[in-house]
């Protein structure tokens, strides 16, 4: 193997983590990674270095994904009802009846400044894989695939509002596991 071919190669493992983390089916995420693969290996000088490689895989496997779901959309499962879509949202995401927070946020300082850190993604990543299966999903194709919500409707049936509880559902896990594991941590030091 050729030196770009075995750096496309070491990002294997984690294209196959984000595709399974969207598509929920071993098969269809093996299928996605290995025309990811065999996409930027048919056509190296495409990369052409203007983005990190990793960075330019992921894009080619955002595109995959996308396809998939639109392929497999009758077949994707997982998006059931949550066990704690009957209860009240003001309860589970820590809001006062009035809807402030029975908590205030912590102070995030310069939450750029803390983003443009390698460290700060691999907290942000673990966060998103602890959020439950179909929060992590909607969030996922809606931040990082950048799918339309209409889109996202369309290809799961469901509703806008569902959609939104779940990625505000989603979004306040989020913060809160980056309050306890990045933020906090980081002012401590």
């Amino acid at each position: 193997m050729t030196r770009y071919e075995d750096q496309v190669a070491e990002h294997r493992d984690y294209l196959y983590k984000f595709a399974r983390l969207q598509l929920r089916n071993e098969a269809w995420a093996e299928d996605a990674v290995s025309e990811t693969l065999l996409a930027a290996l048919a056509k190296p000088q495409a990369f052409d270095n203007r983005s990190q490689l990793k960075t330019w895989l992921v894009g080619i496997l955002k595109h995959k994904v996308v396809d998939a779901l639109r392929h497999h959309g009758r077949e994707v499962t997982g998006l059931g009802s949550s066990e704690d879509e009957d209860t009240d949202p003001l309860e589970l995401l820590n809001f006062k009846a009035d809807g402030h927070f029975v908590e205030t946020p912590a102070d995030w300082g310069n939450p750029e400044q803390q983003t443009s850190s390698r460290q700060f993604f691999e907290v942000l990543e673990a966060c998103t894989e602890k959020l439950p299966a179909v929060q992590g999903r909607l969030f996922l194709m809606r931040e990082w695939l950048e799918l339309s919500s209409e889109e996202i409707c369309k290809e799961l049936n469901l509703t806008p509002t569902n959609l939104y509880v779940q990625l505000h559902r989603a979004r306040l896990r989020l913060r809160e596991c980056l309050e306890v594991n990045w933020f906090q941590k980081a002012g401590a030091l």
